[in-house]
């Protein structure tokens, strides 16, 4: 018996609908194929239940514009989408969407593709429609058929049948001539299982195929009297004509390509596999023969939906397969971390009471395996299975672990899958100790001991060590896993780089149970460019399970090296940092002088007072010369600016004073000349009154 569980995706009828229905539906909704009775015997793919972040990915994607998802067929993609994903709190769209349907459904303009998305709607709104409305839609349903010319006509017309019947039973929608229709849908069959979306197109579909058996699931439903049974078997022989052509992965995951493009676009493999899928499942529930699949490739196509991502809903389920998920794949083992698992269904309900074994470990890469066979402790408050320690013989390195779900009632197995056993990859990760670590000088010709270093691996270190082209360098150092065992890192490298830039990097090999590399330096210094000075050293060891991973200095050597000749190789030109070019460049700092020495007290104020000696010959030459204010204006216009005008002058010797104390040059300049033309207005204002009262003394 094939069992599966799916989201239904229609077919459209232009490119741009196909493309936004396709890239919606498929990133949150997709069919799942479940397992067959061989299952228990198979591996299941590894994938995690839903989780929040589907949900809230749905909710972001189907978003309401004015209480409405939009068109009808947006709408019912929402509302599916929403039920399948177990969301709850969805926007209340019946008021703006109930209408919508009501006139859709009534009218008599509306085209099979729109009855269909208001059907589909309203088996899920409920919306209040009468006998009568489905009565009228039965009837053009039926009057299509007769005239029904393409694979998608009779798709949508014998689809809105099926959807009437399952809203109301008053209206009768029983095909009398189901076997003349299901002729004419299996004339568009092709030899290879697939079909053709019309008599006009000679092109086949793994697409159209799906869509195919779907329609002929609805024309058996709604069948008034037995189809023939020759029909039925032909149905059948194309279907595992399908399985012929189906495509495969390296990792056993099967799948359905879809060459085929036309008006409708390019489906792709996941909207061609589903298709097929939920029309084999339709096929499957209306009739009650046996289809007698391939069980390889069911599970193959088990695995190529479920390694997709989101799973469709379980409620049409004859069983349910159960989900096998660690929170944590990556241990260690110098922590003592548990491995806990998670046994939910794939939408992430509560399983029912089993357990879990850990039936075996497979070292990665390697066939080998220690057979377990330990049963893990059930957390209650977590709901989590829990292996208090890791096995013995696990040690910093990576692992498949092997793990079996044992039902502790026999009758749930009728009703769940678990797919056998579920082999998961671990990451054990451990700090690694590190011995015998040392930095040596060796003679070339004796090979004795010139300078010798202890190091502190991974600790800080500084060591000064200097050499000639005569002489060696020897760095050793040991590993061992937290079990004790000989490790060997990733990555291991020493470089030394040269004062001038210039670097070189040595991969460091192990020789029996430490790890040794010696320079030469006399079959280097061709290497080395003949480059004497400083060399700084840098020891780098590392690898993905050790968590003590380093890259550090350990201090400099002095090389002597011979003069390079004529001919040699130049060391190469060093990219010159950018920041040093184009960066903030050094602070400059001035020092000013010392400023020369002040005159004596006294000598100031002499000179003080020989600055304001003309200020009293000013005075004194006034009072010689007799200077009053007379004509100083009585009236009160021109006396306010003669006021104004001298008081501009006291504001413009006062402005001077400032500069002299205060101020700079350039506002100095700016207030002056706002003041500058303020005297000019107010000194001609003066002028001109003073000129004006002359002229009339002199004709008076």
């Amino acid at each position: 018996m094939l069992t599966l569980f799916c989201s239904v995706t229609e077919p459209k009828k232009t490119p741009k609908k196909a493309f936004l229905h396709n890239m919606a539906r498929n990133s949150v909704l997709f069919l799942v194929v479940a397992f067959l009775a061989l299952s228990s015997i198979c591996q299941s793919a590894i994938f995690n239940p839903v989780s929040e972040s589907h949900r809230s990915a749905a909710l972001e994607l189907f978003s309401t514009t004015d209480g409405s998802f939009g068109s009808l067929e947006q709408t019912y993609e929402a509302l599916n989408t929403f039920a399948v994903l177990g969301i709850e709190k969805i926007p209340d769209i019946r008021k703006s969407s109930c209408p919508s349907i009501t006139e859709t459904l009534w009218s008599t303009s509306s085209s099979l593709v729109d009855l269909f998305h208001a059907l589909k709607v309203n088996g899920m709104l409920k919306c209040e429609l009468k006998d009568e409305a489905f009565g009228g839609i039965a009837s053009r349903l039926k009057d299509s058929l007769n005239d029904a010319n393409s694979l998608l006509d009779f798709y949508y017309a014998v689809g809105g049948l099926v959807l009437i019947k399952d809203q109301t039973s008053e209206v009768d929608v029983h095909l009398a001539d189901a076997d003349k229709i299901f002729r004419s849908i299996k004339a568009l069959s092709q030899s290879d299982g697939r079909w053709r979306y019309s008599s006009n197109n000679p092109e086949s579909s793994n697409n159209a195929a799906g869509i195919a058996l779907e329609t002929l699931a609805g024309v058996l439903s709604l069948a008034s009297s037995e189809i023939d049974h020759s029909l039925i078997a032909t149905a059948k022989t194309d279907i595992l004509k399908l399985f012929d052509g189906i495509e495969k992965y390296d990792d056993g995951a099967c799948y359905f390509d879809e060459k085929l493009v036309d008006a409708r676009g390019h489906q792709g493999p996941l909207s061609a596999s589903s298709s097929i899928v939920r029309g084999i499942s339709a096929f499957a529930a209306a009739t009650s023969e046996s289809l007698n699949l391939p069980g390889e490739k069911i599970l193959g196509l088990a695995k190529y939906f479920l390694g997709i991502g989101v799973p469709g809903s379980a409620k049409d389920l004859g069983s349910v397969p159960l989900i096998l998920s660690l929170p944590a794949t990556v241990l260690s083992v110098t922590r003592k971390d548990q491995p806990k698992v998670r046994v939910s269904t794939v939408l992430g309900s509560a399983a029912p009471p089993l357990s879990v074994k850990l039936m075996q470990i497979f070292t990665s890469g390697s066939k080998d395996a220690s057979v377990i066979d330990k049963e893990l402790k059930f957390d209650p408050e977590n709901s989590v299975h829990v292996l208090e320690t890791l096995p013995p013989n696990v040690d910093a390195g990576n692992y498949i672990f092997s793990f079996e779900i044992i039902f502790n009632d026999p009758e749930h197995k009728k009703s769940y899958v678990t797919g056998g056993r579920t082999k998961v990859p671990i990451h054990v990760t451990g700090v690694i100790k590190m011995e015998h670590s040392e930095i040596t000088v060796l003679d070339s010709d004796l090979g004795s001991i010139e300078m010798q270093k202890k190091l502190d691996l991974p600790g800080e270190n500084a060591v000064a060590l200097s050499a000639n082209h005569l002489q060696k360098l020897r760095l050793s150092f040991s590993l061992t896993t937290p079990l004790g065992h000989l490790f060997k890192p990733h990555q291991a490298f020493l470089k030394l780089r040269h004062e001038s830039g210039v670097e070189h990097i040595f991969v460091v090999g192990s020789s029996g149970k430490k790890f040794e590399i010696i320079l030469d330096f006399l079959g280097l210094v061709e290497k080395f460019f003949y480059l004497s000075g400083k060399y700084e050293i840098q020891l780098t060891v590392g690898d993905s399970v050790m968590e003590n991973s380093f890259l550090q200095p350990l201090g400099h050597i002095e090389l002597d090296l011979p003069d390079a000749p004529e001919k040699a190789a130049r060391p190469p030109l060093q990219p010159m940092d950018p920041y040093s070019r184009y960066g903030p460049k050094a602070e400059i700092t001035h020092i000013f002088r010392t400023p020369d020495k002040r005159p004596p007290r006294e000598l100031s104020l002499a000179f003080l007072g020989l600055v304001f000696l003309p200020f009293f010959g000013f005075l004194a030459g006034l009072i010689y010369l007799r200077a009053n204010l007379k004509n100083l204006p009585k009236s009160i216009v021109p006396a306010t600016f003669a006021t104004l005008f001298h008081f501009g002058i006291a504001a413009v010797l006062l402005l001077y004073a400032l500069f002299w104390f205060k101020l700079d040059l350039f506002t100095t300049l700016k207030a002056l000349g706002f003041l500058g033309m303020f005297l000019m207005f107010v000194g001609h204002k003066t002028l001109s009154h003073l000129a004006s009262a002359s002229s009339k003394l002199k004709s008076a």
